[in-house]
């Protein structure tokens, strides 16, 4: 008999499975959205509507589980959601806002591919219902002695990575909507990295999982990892070529000095 607990199981343990292989392909051939855009990549949507559609799952299906929870009641089970929802609320809403108020227009060329977000859809669904139903369900909250430890400890590192992704988010919207193609963005974590949006995002995921100590929170860590790592590197060496010596060299990709 397949239970839930099986599906959890499975879900689980799916999370950790398609981390190395998208790792691994990533290292080849960026996803075609954004700086890598190639042509024959089928049909495409605006990008604001496609940040919209598939990061919809982590809030709706979110909410549809919680109720479902034997922890939904709990005090801390909702603490423990609240940093999740937070963050994308902003991915899902606020962010495909920011990008179609400060758009110069919808050219097709600038479109995001359906395929694209459609597998990142998935990923959203696989993955909320991971961290929703460990948080709404499967915790154990009466005698975790840790929990305020952690929480408190995952909320500091969790909360400077959202600062840095917001951030470096809105001064790459900003220049975007200043027209005449990309430019070299400059200030703050930019002097160090390429991409600092990416390593906000993966500095916030590593305190989600030190939040809530579990695999769940681990195995998303490791996914975020995996996909943005890549990315960030294509990025630069993207960077590199099309400003030449433009370009501050001390710059790294992702990680400040290392990497």
């Amino acid at each position: 008999m397949f239970s839930d607990h099986n599906l959890y199981h499975y879900s689980l343990l799916s999370l950790f499975l398609i981390g190395p292989p998208t790792f691994l392909s990533c290292q080849f051939l960026p996803a075609p959205y954004g700086k890598h855009r190639r042509s024959g990549g089928g049909p495409t949507i605006s990008p604001p509507l496609a940040w919209f559609l598939k990061e919809s799952p982590t809030l709706w299906l979110t909410l549809i589980l919680f109720p479902f929870g034997r922890n939904h009641n709990n005090p801390l089970s909702l603490i423990l959601i609240s940093p999740y929802l937070f963050h994308y609320t902003n991915r899902t809403i606020i962010y495909p806002l920011k990008l179609y108020f400060n758009s110069k227009g919808g050219a097709p060329e600038n479109g995001f591919p359906v395929r694209i977000a459609f597998l990142a859809f998935v990923f959203n669904l696989l993955n909320a219902y991971v961290q929703a139903r460990w948080v709404s369900h499967y915790a154990e909250y009466d005698f975790d002695e840790w929990f305020w430890v952690r929480l408190a400890g995952g909320m500091v590192v969790f909360a400077g990575g959202m600062a840095v992704n917001v951030w470096a988010d809105k001064v790459l919207v900003g220049l975007k909507s200043e027209g005449d193609g990309y430019k070299i963005p400059r200030g703050g974590l930019f002097e160090y990295v390429s991409c600092p949006n990416y390593l906000g995002e993966i500095v916030e995921w590593l305190g989600w999982a030190l939040m809530i100590g579990s695999w769940a929170g681990f195995g998303f860590f490791l996914y975020t990892f995996a996909n943005l790592v890549p990315r960030a590197r294509f990025n630069h060496e993207w960077y590199l070529k099309k400003f030449g010596e433009d370009y501050p060299r001390k710059r790294k990709a992702v990680i400040p000095f290392l990497y």
